[in-house]
């Protein structure tokens, strides 16, 4: 039997913008909220926070302003245990801002980014030590909205064939329309995506960028190069479709306090687990686990349960996990 494929263990390097946050506390609609509380707010180095709250030796690699907020930010993501040494801090940009407005349909999000510090990332990011030295590197379909360098940066990332990366590439497709205007963003990540070693995507994102019909296996055909495709289906199940095998592993259920990062909280989750050689239902639950973390609180970022009882769960039988996730046997 074919061993299943892994990324090799050793460090992560994280790619990406973050953002200092501004959001109501306690949540409510922002034209009502008395106070504001200031957070930061990336996919890439919300990843990188969670792989290192799991022990994971993690890098981000960014720009920020010479600025309050962008050394807000650094000292935030530091503070997680990331390694912010290869941050560049850009005399002449500023740091990006982002307000959440939470209302009965969700949390609007106003972005406030255009000509910001990471917005200037190029190709010539990847030449980074953090780059060398790394076992994978997590991108994510954010960075190549952000700028014609900042595409060009992750094209290159990825331009090499898989087998010959010194590196393996997971890539979150991430889709925010309000960042591709021109209506390129099926095509180019769908491009992109295809060159990465794992990927991670939403059901529902998918079928919004590729066909309403989609479904999991469907998905997969679109993306035949990654080792491994992650469907994500929100508070129902994530399904993992290998070269071997489809995995598919409920989500357990909780109180959503905000949605918001616990797609990046996921990832962080399964990556660990595949770093660290667990099969990969294993990695699924762990995933799981780790986006509870996100949900239950406002910002993105959350406290991990304590480690007895993630193992725990990890422990558990297939019908005990699915009582959990509240899922009929």
């Amino acid at each position: 039997m074919t061993r299943p494929w892994r990324p090799a263990p050793g460090p992560v390097v994280c790619i990406g913008e973050t953002m200092a946050a501004l959001a109501p506390d306690p949540p409510s609609p922002l034209q009502n909220a008395e106070q504001l509380r200031l957070s930061v707010a990336g996919a890439e180095s919300n990843v990188a926070m969670y792989l290192a709250d799991h022990g994971i030796s993690a890098t981000w690699l960014s720009a920020v302003g010479d600025d309050p907020l962008g050394r807000r930010v650094r000292a935030t993501v530091a503070a997680a245990g990331v390694d912010v040494s290869h941050v560049r801090t850009d005399p002449h940009r500023p740091t990006g801002l982002l307000v959440k407005d939470p209302g009965p349909a969700g949390t609007r999000v106003h972005y406030y980014r255009t000509g910001s510090a990471a917005s200037a990332l190029g190709p010539d990011a990847l030449d980074s030590p953090a780059v060398r030295t790394a076992s994978l590197m997590h991108l994510t379909g954010i960075t190549p909205a952000l700028s014609e360098s900042c595409r060009e940066l992750v094209k290159r990332a990825l331009a090499t064939p898989a087998d010959e990366r010194p590196y393996a590439v997971s890539f979150d497709v991430n889709h925010r329309p309000a960042l591709w205007p021109d209506g390129t963003a099926p095509g180019v990540l769908l491009r992109l995506a295809d060159r990465a070693d794992i990927v991670f995507v939403g059901l529902d994102e998918a079928q919004g960028l590729w066909g309403e019909d989609l479904t999991a296996a469907g998905i997969r055909a679109l993306f035949p190069r990654p080792r491994i495709v992650v469907v994500k289906d929100g508070a129902n199940t994530a399904t993992a479709l290998t070269e071997e095998a489809t995995y598919t592993v409920p989500a357990l259920r909780t109180t959503v306090v905000e949605a918001v990062g616990a797609g990046d909280a996921f990832a962080a989750g399964f990556l660990t687990g595949l770093l660290r050689g667990a099969t990969t239902e294993r990695a699924l639950r762990l995933g799981h686990i780790t986006a509870v973390s996100a949900l239950e609180v406002t910002g993105d970022h959350g406290p991990l349960p304590e480690e007895k009882e993630t193992e725990r769960l990890l422990a558990l039988s297939a019908q005990e996990w699915a009582e959990r996730a509240g899922v009929t046997v």
